[in-house]
């Protein structure tokens, strides 16, 4: 009798990433309305702090009820407050979520179907996450168009955003770890057409795997 290996075959994962104000959602959801399965890091650190998961739980007992709703759910802008200006509680806080969202993500990159995967994490170089991809696309535009982006976007100060930009990974840094670049320095629809191309390619790579 012919010996059938029963081991699941290794998902194809190419991580996504990009700076604030960059546009790696918009390339996000091209992919996705390519139907490729995405694994978004946002939407996963949500769920590991939703209604009753482990995360909420530990929190709770760390923070106090106080940093819940009345229905419960997690109050982001306290936690945020708790967090900002106290280096431990803001250390006991990621050391909790990094390894709950990381697990997470692995879980459902698994269950993912489609030929390959998008892994769309903002912090994926800082994170080291790129140990989790086969590939790694950066979503990139200059300094000042992700500075006006994301002022315009999200009604945020020019010196908020610059805070959050420098707590990122540089541009270069950022860069240097991709395997691949989407230029996003025009229009939507020129983005659109890059993510098309790139798509080709990952299909190919993928079944090559």
């Amino acid at each position: 009798m012919q010996n059938v290996d029963a081991s699941p075959k290794k998902r194809f994962v190419v991580g996504l990433t990009g700076g604030i104000g960059s546009g790696k959602s918009a390339a996000t959801c091209e992919f996705e309305r390519l139907g490729i399965d995405i694994v978004d890091a946002d939407v996963v650190a949500r769920d590991v702090v939703d209604v009753g998961t482990q995360g909420l739980s530990e929190i709770e007992m760390y923070f106090g009820k106080g940093i819940l709703l009345d229905d419960g759910t997690l109050n982001r802008a306290a936690l945020r407050d708790r967090v900002f200006s106290n280096s431990d509680a803001k250390e006991w806080l990621n050391n909790l979520l990094h390894p709950l969202i990381r697990a997470r993500m692995q879980h459902l990159i698994e269950l993912s179907t489609s030929q390959y995967c998008i892994l769309s994490v903002p912090l994926l170089v800082e994170n080291k996450l790129t140990t989790l991809c086969d590939k790694v696309v950066v979503v990139d535009c200059p300094t000042s168009t992700q500075l006006e982006r994301a002022m315009l976007r999200d009604g945020s100060s020019e010196k908020t955003i610059k805070s959050i930009m420098a707590s990122q990974a540089s541009r270069e840094t950022r860069l240097n770890a991709a395997d691949y670049v989407l230029h996003n320095n025009t229009t939507l629809s020129a983005l659109a057409d890059q993510v098309n191309t790139l798509h080709a390619t990952l299909l190919t790579l993928s079944a090559n795997d």
